[in-house]
C-alpha cells in the first residue's frame, strides 16, 4: 500500500521518495538526475545521469563538477555550504540563470508563449526545428548585458542538447526541445540506450 504525504513546499513524498511538484516543470527537468529519488542530486548522480543519456566520461565528469558547484548553494538557502555539493530539487527554481529563453518562469513553471517564441523568432529554415546557426542566433538574442555566467550556462546547455539530439540533417526538432523542458527526453534517451540493439 502506497503512503503519500505533502511537504510544506507542495512536493509529495511517496514511500519516502520525492515527487516533483506538478506545477514546477523545472523540478521534473532536474529530477531525472536524482537517481535514488530522495530529492537531492549529488555530483555522482549528475555524472550517472549524463552517462545514461549518452555523454562521454569527460563531459559527464565536467558537467557533474560544474553543475553541482554552481547550483548547490543556490538551492540550499541558509544552510552551511557542503563539500558534497548537493542540489535540492524542491528549490531548483532558485538556481535559474539569466540569459535564458524564459520558458521557465521564476517559480519553475512552463511558459507556453515563451516556448513558441523560440520558433516564431528563430526558426527560419523550418518552422518546427532549429539549425545550428539559428540556435546560436537565439542564444545571442537572449543574452543579458554582462551576464557572462548566464551566457556560458545557456551555451553549454543548448550545445550539449544539439550535439546529442540533432537529426541527420542537423536539425533540432520542436518536440525534442519540448521534451527536454519537462525531463521526459532524458527518460526516453536512457530507455533507448538501455534497450537491446536490433539485429538485421
Amino acid at each position: 500500500m502506497n503512503s503519500s504525504t505533502l511537504s510544506s513546499t507542495g512536493n509529495k513524498q511517496q514511500n519516502g521518495k520525492f515527487v516533483p511538484n506538478d506545477h514546477n516543470v523545472l523540478q521534473k527537468h532536474v529530477f531525472f538526475f536524482d537517481r535514488n529519488q530522495d530529492g537531492i542530486v549529488y555530483p555522482w548522480e549528475t555524472f550517472q545521469g549524463f552517462r545514461s543519456i549518452g555523454c562521454g566520461i569527460l563531459l559527464s565528469t565536467a558537467s557533474a563538477f560544474l553543475i553541482n558547484i554552481a547550483l548547490s548553494q543556490k538551492t540550499r538557502p541558509g544552510k552551511f555550504p557542503s563539500l558534497l555539493f548537493p542540489i535540492e530539487v524542491k528549490n531548483i527554481q532558485r538556481a535559474k540563470h539569466g540569459s535564458d529563453s524564459g520558458v521557465y518562469d521564476s517559480e519553475g513553471r512552463f511558459v507556453p508563449a515563451k516556448f513558441e517564441e523560440i520558433f516564431s523568432k528563430h526558426a527560419r529554415s523550418h518552422p518546427n526545428s532549429l539549425t545550428s546557426d539559428e540556435l546560436m542566433g537565439m542564444l545571442k538574442a537572449n543574452r543579458e548585458p554582462k551576464d557572462f555566467k548566464g551566457w556560458v550556462a545557456s551555451y553549454t546547455e543548448w550545445k550539449i542538447l544539439y550535439t546529442l539530439c540533432k537529426d541527420k540533417d542537423g536539425l533540432l526538432h520542436k518536440d525534442t526541445i519540448r521534451a527536454v523542458y519537462d525531463g521526459s527526453l532524458f527518460e526516453r534517451m536512457e530507455k533507448e540506450r538501455a534497450s537491446p540493439k536490433k539485429t538485421a
